[in-house]
């Protein structure tokens, strides 16, 4: 006799019969994890809308490489890393940081559109790239995205206490000896590989699903950072994988299902008592 759960089993592992579902749930789980972990500190330092910028920022890129003849990836890394090393070399020097950013932003898309305008046969593939596609990733972009990945995270890694000191008491940080100008700069040029990393999964357009909606949700369930950036990195994965198999079992976008996770995911946290977030961190940090 075939229980019902025998015979949900048995249709999830029907799944895995098709190599791009594998493909996917490799990528997914590949960017999810470091997109939660990055974004944590993005959160955290309030620059959500610096890591939105960069989003649109590389798709100027990538559809620049396209006109080229270079693959869509490499253009979306160089100009997310460049304007990443840019807002932070310049971040103490521009007072109305948000609007010379949004006028970059700006100018950046219009570059795209200017791209996309003498290089038609790209439409395709700017629609994927600013909406995200990923069954359609093949080993190779795996392996591109494992190498990245690491990358990011020793990367990261490497500049995490100046960084958590920075974030948590500038002034004091500062006082100490902190640099806190390549600080900054180190960090924005994680947030532009992380970046570049997500848009492969869920496009420009929606990054914030991965790299805000798991770590503010994060944010206001625990208050260590240890156990935050899990819980980031944990929900990222999740919600991930989780709006794969919705996509799969619903023909919806994979994207969508993504994104309408993560919003279900962040308002479930908002109903969680807020906790001492700052202080916990400094604890940590100590």
């Amino acid at each position: 006799m075939i229980t019902a759960t025998t015979a949900t089993n048995t249709t999830i592992t029907d799944m895995f019969q098709y190599d791009f579902i594998q493909n996917a749930f490799a990528a997914a789980g590949i960017v999810a994890v470091v997109s939660g972990i990055v974004g944590y500190f993005l959160v955290m330092r309030g620059q959500t809308f610096a890591g939105h910028a960069l989003s649109h920022i590389g798709f100027a890129g990538a559809t620049g490489a396209g006109l080229i003849g270079l693959a869509p990836l490499w253009g979306l890394l160089g100009f997310t890393l460049a304007a990443g090393i840019a807002m932070g070399v310049l971040s103490e020097r521009i007072s109305n940081r948000d609007i010379a950013i949004g006028v970059v932003l700006s100018l950046a898309l219009g570059f795209g559109l200017l791209f996309l305008h003498y290089y038609t046969s790209f439409a395709t593939q700017a629609t994927a790239l600013l909406f995200g596609n990923v069954l359609a990733v093949d080993r190779e972009m795996i392996a591109t995205l494992a190498v990245l990945g690491a990358v990011t995270l020793v990367a990261l890694a490497a500049i995490m206490r100046p960084l958590i000191f920075a974030s948590l008491q500038p002034e004091l940080a500062e006082a100490k000896g902190v640099p806190l100008r390549f600080v900054s700069t180190a960090f924005l040029a994680i947030v532009a590989l992380a970046v570049s990393e997500c848009a492969q999964i869920v496009g420009v357009l929606l990054v914030f699903t991965l790299m805000v909606g798991p770590p503010a949700a994060a944010q206001r369930l625990t208050g260590g950072l240890w156990s935050g950036l899990t819980l980031a990195a944990g929900l990222a994965l999740g919600e991930a994988w989780l709006g794969i198999v919705a996509a799969y079992y619903t023909d919806w976008p994979v994207s969508f299902c993504i994104a309408a996770l993560s919003a279900l995911g962040y308002f479930a946290a908002l109903g969680a008592p807020a906790w001492r977030r700052s202080a916990d961190h400094a604890n940590e940090a100590a």
